[in-house]
């Protein structure tokens, strides 16, 4: 396995997740507009969603998720040099969410910047800061997804208000003799960026048929794109975490990758579609039910508005 080409590397080292303790059913959406548990299951496979209350904003999700990885690997706030916040749905643009984190996480003037790719966010970022630690920019880096979805859905269109939800997940990662974090494959289908977009300028509206159709069709190739990148074959996998948008799509990508034996995230189910949070949520979740032990071989891979795309191999801490 050869995850990099370079010496030495970039390792996630830890993990971290936060959710909002206020559970949405199926159920409960039923009450307010014309849809039903069974409807939503069949359509996007999800059960349930957790919605932040008015107190919780993208930064004390942030903040929250990024102490729990920090704490789960030991670093103190002082060995962070860089804070990279993944997010969409920051309501004020200035300041960025990153350097409030930082502040508030007790770390000292460290780089802070914020990075909007979506839903693939959370892939970018870990690919920028995989790089800042491999070209000696920074040796260790807390990255961070974190969105309040629930402040731009229209809860009266029942096309959006039963997918998208909130919360954040974190990851430390820092620098290594040998590399834990695989090149990352990117890129953008920017022609197609009225697919997804803020209708009103307030509310998140897509085309949700052409969606299913770009990723069910061309993203499984990004993701054996990225096993080739890093010297993984498909067989060698413990588990794939893509994006959580869709548990149909989840499963129609995962079937093309031909790794039978690698563990599908459908983290969605409970979470619902968490945008930049949801690859970190579903990776810290997954590794507190025991089911990715230390050292397991993980494919990440983003996907969003823009349209923009991620994905990368790493390895559990």
């Amino acid at each position: 396995m050869n995850l990099s080409p370079a010496a030495g590397g970039a390792r996630v080292v830890a993990l971290g997740e936060y959710q909002p303790s206020n559970v949405v059913t199926n159920d409960d959406l039923a009450e307010r507009v014309d849809t039903s548990d069974e409807w939503i299951r069949s359509r996007v496979g999800i059960r349930e969603r957790r919605i932040a209350g008015p107190e919780e904003t993208v930064v004390s999700m942030a903040v929250a998720a990024g102490g729990k990885a920090l704490a789960a690997g030991g670093v103190s706030p002082d060995d962070i040099d860089l804070v990279i916040v993944a997010t969409c749905t920051q309501t004020d643009q200035i300041p960025n969410a990153a350097a409030s984190v930082a502040a508030r996480l007790g770390i000292r003037a460290p780089g802070a910047f914020d990075v909007n790719a979506a839903c693939a966010g959370f892939c970018y970022a870990l690919g920028v800061a995989s790089d800042a630690v491999r070209g000696g920019s920074a040796r260790n880096v807390l990255v961070i997804g974190s969105e309040k979805l629930s402040e731009w859905v229209d809860w009266d269109d029942r096309s959006t208000c039963v997918i998208f939800a909130d919360g954040a997940g974190a990851a430390v990662v820092s620098a290594a003799d040998t590399p834990g974090i695989g090149p990352v494959v990117w890129g953008s289908s920017g022609e197609r960026a009225e697919k997804i977009f803020l209708r009103e300028n307030k509310y998140l509206y897509q085309d949700g048929q052409a969606v299913f159709r770009w990723t069910t069709t061309e993203l499984a190739d990004v993701a054996l794109e990225a096993l080739r990148r890093a010297g993984v074959a498909p067989t060698e996998l413990t588990a794939f975490v893509p994006h959580q948008a869709n548990l149909r799509i989840i499963e129609a990508i995962a079937r093309k990758l031909g790794a039978p034996q690698a563990i599908i995230a459908r983290d969605i189910v409970t979470a619902g579609n968490t945008s930049s949070a949801s690859v970190p949520l579903a990776l810290s979740r997954m590794v507190g039910r025991g089911e990715l032990p230390s050292g397991s071989t993980v494919l990440t891979l983003g996907f969003g508005a823009g349209l923009t795309y991620a994905a990368q191999v790493l390895q559990i801490p």
